[in-house]
């Protein structure tokens, strides 16, 4: 029996629905319909009751699925303790970060340092929710996690206690929009409240989002939205907005070519703007040498730097 197939199982018991869960699971629905078929025929039992909707368990699927749950547990928390070990073996640091910071923030970051430190993406948090970065800190799934934060307190932050933050910069989210054979957005939030737009969003549960709401719940006179997708990443939003479905707000750094050449346009002016510092985070019980060395590098936002002092006329 592959290890799959119990993720399938898993994935199928949480959404209840086979076109859901093969989403999840990156496959077409026939493909893993015939996997949850070839399942019950390995336990040799019907698992999945096919006649009620949303779909359910049957009692044989949920004592297997306790089952599922457990394996892969297990098989998840072994293959991080392995990884691990190989990565304090070499001197590596997990960094956990969204898609657009690994590929527009990172490596600039990193090639200001005459020798960056030894940083390792883990490229499963690009699918990752706010919650799930700060979770994997504590399960020490990872070692740093670089991420996009809201300057002002928001509602539903994620706890960070046990955390402590340095600051690297700051980013902007820019509304945009397709322009129109004038130049104009095709969707301009300067229409007004009585207006209705179609959004191309942020999912709910993340950063950008609760600080996208802030920022405009603060603004008079802002329209109405009709969300027409939700995405973790912004290079999915970047190319639905740049298809003329609707607006949205992107980082500045991802789309500074796109303004330039006038592929996209501002869908509003600089109030609507949404200002977001950039972060890494780690535990504060961490105590890796190579880890402790990065942090000693970096600037220590409670230590006030000294001015360079300004030489006077009489210098040479």
């Amino acid at each position: 029996m592959e290890l799959r197939w119990l993720e399938d199982f898993i994935a199928l018991a949480r959404t209840q629905h086979f076109s859901r869960a093969a989403e999840e699971q990156n496959v077409t629905q026939p493909t893993f319909s015939r996997r949850i078929k070839l399942l019950e025929e390995e336990m040799g039992a019907t698992l999945i009751n096919r006649q009620t909707l949303p779909l359910s368990l049957t009692p044989a699927g949920e004592e297997f699925l306790g089952l599922c749950q457990e394996v892969t547990r297990r098989v998840a928390a072994t293959r991080q303790r392995l990884a691990h070990l190989a990565e304090e073996q070499a001197g590596q640091l997990r960094l956990a970060a969204p898609q657009s910071l690994l590929a527009h923030f990172l490596p600039a970051w990193l090639a200001n340092w005459a020798s960056p430190p030894p940083l390792t993406p883990y490229l499963r948090a690009t699918g990752w929710l706010a919650g799930d970065f700060f979770e994997a800190l504590a399960r020490d799934e990872c070692d740093l996690v670089l991420c996009y934060w809201p300057p002002d307190a928001c509602p539903q932050m994620p706890e960070t206690e046990g955390l402590v933050h340095r600051c690297l910069g700051s980013e902007r989210m820019i509304p945009t929009s397709l322009p129109e054979t004038d130049g104009r957005p095709r969707f301009s939030l300067e229409a007004g409240a009585r207006f209705t737009l179609p959004l191309i969003a942020y999912h709910p549960r993340g950063l950008i989002d609760l600080a996208l709401r802030s920022h405009l719940d603060a603004l008079p006179g802002a329209p109405r939205f009709r969300v027409l997708h939700e995405s973790i990443q912004s290079g999915n939003i970047r190319e639905l907005v740049g298809l003329g479905y609707g607006l949205g707000w992107l980082p500045e750094r991802t789309v500074r070519g796109d303004l330039a050449t006038g592929r996209l346009v501002r869908a509003g002016d600089a109030r609507w703007e949404v200002p977001l510092e950039i972060r890494l985070y780690r535990r504060r019980d961490r105590g890796q040498p190579a880890l402790e060395a990065l942090w000693e590098a970096l600037p220590d936002p409670a230590v006030p730097r000294r001015p360079t002092p300004i030489p006077s006329p009489e210098s040479p």
